[in-house]
Formats: C-alpha cells, structure tokens, sequence
C-alpha cells in the first residue's frame, strides 16, 4: 500500500489550481476561478475552482471533488493512477510495496532506486533533446539535415515547437558529451542511445547523422527519440527508434498525445496518421488532434489509452494499397477498444503532409469532414478489383465485413454495424446475423457477450434477477435517471417503490444507485458515487456524463415526483405483464385466478392514487 503520508505530501504540492489550470483556462473570479466544465457542454462558465478549500464544483453536471479526483475524471485513470500522475508532476517518488519483493524497507529502497534511475533518465533524455537540437541550428555539419527538413517546409520554428534535432555523422559523440554533462556510458547505455559492438564490445552511438524526432510521454517528458536518415542506403533502415527502455514501451507511446490530448478530450475523437511529420504537419495547420503510432503498428494498448480520451478516431492513412491495408487493420484494433471508426480516403501517392502542402489546411480538413464509416471503407476494399453484380466478389464482401463486424466488443456495437451493413449490401439482418455467430464463437470469449434473458418464473418475485448490460437503456430507465441527476431529492421515492432490479441496464441501474448512495450522506456528491463504483473501463462515469449532458434533460425545477411516478407505475407494469403472460402457459386453474388478479392490478396501476397501494402490496 502506498503510504498515507505520501499522498498527503502529493496532495500538499498539487494545487488544485495550478493543476487545472493546465488543463482548462481559469478566470479569476473573486477568491475563486471559474471555467467551461470538461465534462459536459455548456456554453455558461459553471465549473468552479475554489484554492482556499481546494475543491472544484460543476454546478451544472453535479462533478466535484479534490485534486485526485479531478485527475481521474480528465485522465479517465483510477485513484492509483490520479496519484501517480500527480506524483511525477510534483516530483514526489511515490513508494508502493505492490512492486517490490521481500519487506516493507526493501520494498521501500527498491521503489527508491528504480524513482532515482527514472529521474536521471528524464534529465539525460531532456539534456540530449537539447543537444541534438543545438546540432541542428548550429553545427556546420547538419547543412544537410537542414536543407531537408527546408525543402519538408518545416522552419525553424516549427523545428523548435516539435524539439526536431540533428546527431552528428560520428560514434562516439555522446559518451564525450555525456562526461562533459555528468552523465555516465552507463546510463546513456541505459537510455538506449548507445549500444555495444558485438565483435568488440565497444559503445558507439546508436543514432548517427540522422534527423531526431524527440518522442514525448503523455506528460510531455521526453523518453526516447526516433532518427530518420538523411543518406539514402540500402543497409540502413529509413528510421531507428530508441529500443525499449524503463521510459520507453513502443506498444503504448503515441506520438504527439502530450499535445494532443486536450483537444481530443474535448472532440472526444483523434485523428490517427502513420508518420511522425504527417502529425507534425497536421498540429501545423490547427488540426491538433493528431498523433501516431511510435515505431510500430497500432495496438491493442495504443487503442486503450486512445479510448481514454476518445470515443471515435478517424483515420487518415497513406493513399496507396499498403496504406488501404494498414487503415483497414487499424480500424480492426480500435474497434475491438470499443471505438467507431471513420476513414479518410487520401489520393494515390499522397499522404497527410504532402496533401496539407498542396490543398492547404482548409482542403485537409475538407477530406476529413468527408470521411466515411469504416465499414463503408471495409466494403468498398473488399470489392476492388471484382464486378459488383459479380456473386464471387458479394460473397468475399459480405466475409470480410463480418470478419470486421466480428471485432466489435459488444452486442450493442455490433448489432448497429449489423444493421448498416445489410443496408449496404441488401442483404437481410437475420441473414447476416447467422453467419456472424460461427465468427463469433471463433473469437475470444467476451465477459460482456448478450445472453437470452432467464424465462420469468411465475412464482418467483415481482424483481428480476440481473440486469441487462448490452441493451440501450429503455426510455422510461433513461427519464428516471435523468430526473435523479436533475434533481437528487427525488431519491426517497425511488427507494421507497422501485426495486432497483426492475431497472434491466446495468449502467443505468448503477448510475441510479450510486445516486441513492450519495442522498444518504451529508454533502453527498453523486458523481463521487460514481467515481467510486466505476472500474477500470470508465463505462459507468461516461454513462453519467451522458445523463447529465443530455439534450433537453430536465432541469432542477422542472424534475418532478409527477414524472417519477409515472416511471415507476410503468416499470412496475412491465414486470407484472411479463408474470402474467408467464401465467399463460402453465395448464393448473390457480394460475387463471392469479392472471386474473394480475389483470386487475395492471389496470390499478395506470394512475398512481390505485397503483400505489398495488406496489406496496407486491414489495410485501
């Protein structure tokens, strides 16, 4: 466990308003600063930040808490990660015994020395970006590099906001530097820029006379670099990346996410490129919410932190067949996150840079405001090359897009993409539905695939067993929700007659507990409810963001018991109506005197002065 006095001391140097303001942009408002809120819409400043008692409220989507809780809303990360966050901001080494081996003071001094290691690694990272970018501006050497990256029509300021820096053509240029600075073979070793020859064990530099793009973590922290060459040769690969360091997993560094992240939180989509100077180019003319892959293909953990930030991506990949493929396998991996997924079909021979520099910003963003549905990109691949009466190339698409449509996490998402591809293909829902499953069944076993809801058994009590976490919402479970965020107070009728099993969505199920929770408690804040009983998937605190940011929703003064008790009058219907036809089936008289008092109880509870004593009744 991490020590209490650890997370005192993180909290102690974390003001909440210097934190946030990195974030969003304060204005002074008396003692306290006000703001948009990120978590829901809002054209009205209704986020406030209050330094004295450190804490920030959204008067209008009910969000609060302290630093940490802040961190974990905007960063989407549990409390751990909130505090891991803000312990390498405020440069506290953090102490967790989770990771250490034997007792609590090993434990404590390996976690001390691994913080150690990791400091010096950012501070040699940072000081070599610095040299490499001195190099380019400066050494007579790097004319070479210059005059590409001129003729690449990226200045020199551009050059400077993107830390692009130039490695001497030599190998053994950092280990003099390195003495010269304080930094050991060892550690530049370490660092992975530097390697040893296998004939002789010499170190040499890893990077030689080559363009180095300085890669940064999501705090803005440089971890490793990436050198393109300026020579053509056959022997040499077009790019060398730093290899895999205590700093640096390529599998989950995307490029430019330091700079971007903000505003794909705020569009809650990113733009994903191939290439580094493709992202560049894009951030140059205002599109910032671009990033890329570092060094390898997209992946599973690329995907992941992306859905942290986003709930779509759009893809703009190069425009020949090798980039047609990587999108189409791209777009695979996010969808299996749980993204929706457009792609922007560049022409033959271009890529982003190049069509920025040709049609402009306002041509580029043109192309991607026309980007199709990946499905729709899916299809037309799969029917390249083929005639589109012919039943050999229907045949290939239809397997290629259930392929895809296999890929989708849950039965929600997948049904959607269901029903847009029978569109496309005119082909029956139900058909393609069957020839789903089998893929389905090849696939991995997922926790959240739909199961047939449990017959109702007639004797069994008016409250379902378990919810349902794959169907939408019903609209009377989304009004009820949207009543209680509107307006907590309505909490006691609904623990007072609805059995929260009636509510089949699992969310919204959760969501409404969580507000029942937070009634009970002084100063109760439901989205710290929320917070709270969410997991690592963040789906519950999307869910309530979506409840509270919802169009037309009700406010305060207009959330009231009258709509509420229709609610649950119809809730309660439903279940009833369920038992009776349950009823219907079973051959013994008792069953027609029970469907019949059930007939009655149905009509009672059309209007709440008869339905009331009715629910009582049924909740004994």
């Amino acid at each position: 466990m991490l020590a209490k006095t650890a997370i005192e001391e993180i909290r102690a140097r974390s003001d909440i308003a210097d934190v946030i303001g990195t974030y969003l942009t304060l204005r002074k408002n008396g003692a306290t600063f006000k703001a948009l809120c990120p978590f829901h819409k809002e054209k009205t400043p209704s986020f406030h930040v209050n330094p004295q008692r450190q804490i920030f409220h959204c008067f209008g989507c009910g969000a609060g808490g302290d630093v940490f809780k802040y961190v974990m809303l905007q960063e989407n990360v549990d409390f751990m990660g909130a505090v891991r966050l803000l312990a390498e901001r405020a440069g506290v080494p953090i102490e967790d015994d989770r990771y250490g081996g034997g007792g609590a003071g090993a434990s404590a001094g390996a976690s001390q020395d691994a913080r150690r290691i990791k400091d010096r690694l950012y501070a040699l990272h940072e000081d070599v970006a610095t040299y490499y970018q001195e190099c380019l501006e400066k050494d007579p050497a790097a004319q070479e590099a210059r005059d590409y990256l001129d003729r690449r029509k990226l200045d020199q300021a551009a050059r400077l906001a993107f830390r692009i820096g130039y490695a001497p053509n030599s190998y053994d240029t950092l280990i003099p530097w390195g003495q010269k600075h304080g930094y050991s073979p060892e550690e530049l070793e370490q660092a992975g820029l530097v390697a040893r020859a296998p004939e002789t064990n010499k170190r040499y530099d890893r990077f030689r006379h080559r363009i180095m793009f300085a890669i940064s973590n999501e705090q803005g922290r440089v971890i490793a670099f990436s050198g393109r060459i300026l020579t053509a040769d056959k022997q040499s690969a077009k790019y060398v990346n730093s290899p895999e360091t205590s700093l640096f997993r390529k599998s989950q560094v995307l490029f430019a996410l330091d700079r971007a992240r903000q505003a794909i939180l705020d569009r809650r989509e990113a733009l994903v490129c191939e290439g580094q100077i493709d992202v560049i180019r894009c951030h140059l003319a205002g599109v910032d919410w671009a990033v890329a892959a570092q060094g390898t293909a997209f992946t599973e953990e690329h995907a992941r932190k992306l859905k942290r930030y986003a709930d779509s991506a759009l893809l703009v990949f190069d425009g020949d067949e090798a980039g047609r493929h990587a999108a189409l396998r791209t777009a695979g991996v996010l969808l299996q996150a749980g993204l929706t997924i457009r792609i922007a079909a560049l022409p033959p021979g271009d890529d982003p840079d190049s069509y920025i520099l040709n049609h402009g910003p306002d041509g580029f963003r043109e192309l991607i405001g026309g980007a199709t549905p990946a499905l729709d990109f899916q299809i037309k691949a799969a029917q390249a090359g083929g005639s589109i009466g012919d039943e050999a190339t229907h045949l290939r698409t239809v397997a290629a897009v259930l392929d895809f449509i296999a890929l989708a996490p849950n039965s929600v998402q997948r049904e959607e993409l269901l029903r847009q591809a029978a569109q496309r293909l005119y082909i029956a829902p139900e058909a393609l539905r069957v020839e789903l499953l089998p893929r389905l069944r090849r696939a991995t076993p997922r926790t959240d695939a739909p199961t047939p809801p449990p017959p109702v058994d007639p004797a069994a009590p008016a409250v379902p067993s378990a919810p349902e976490p794959d169907v939408p919402p019903s609209p009377d479970e989304r009004v009820l929700a949207e009543h209680l965020a509107a307006n907590p107070a309505l909490a006691p009728l609904v623990e007072q007659y609805l059995p929260l099993a009636l509510i089949r969505h699992a969310l919204c199920r959760e969501f409404v507990t969580a507000v029942l929770a937070a009634h009970t408690q002084p100063d109760g804040n439901f989205m710290d409810m929320v917070a709270e009983r969410d997991d690592e998937s963040r789906r519950l605190t999307t869910f309530a963001a979506l409840i509270v940011s919802a169009p037309g929703k009700p406010t305060t003064e207009y959330a009231d018991d009258k709509v509420v008790h229709d609610v649950i009058l119809r809730l309660w219907r439903a279940q009833l109506t369920a038992r009776r036809s349950a009823l219907a089936s079973l051959p013994d008289s008792g069953s027609d005197t029970e469907r019949t008092r059930l007939t009655f109880d149905l009509q009672k509870l059309r209007h709440w002065e008869t339905g009331e004593p009715v629910i009582r009744a049924q909740m004994g």
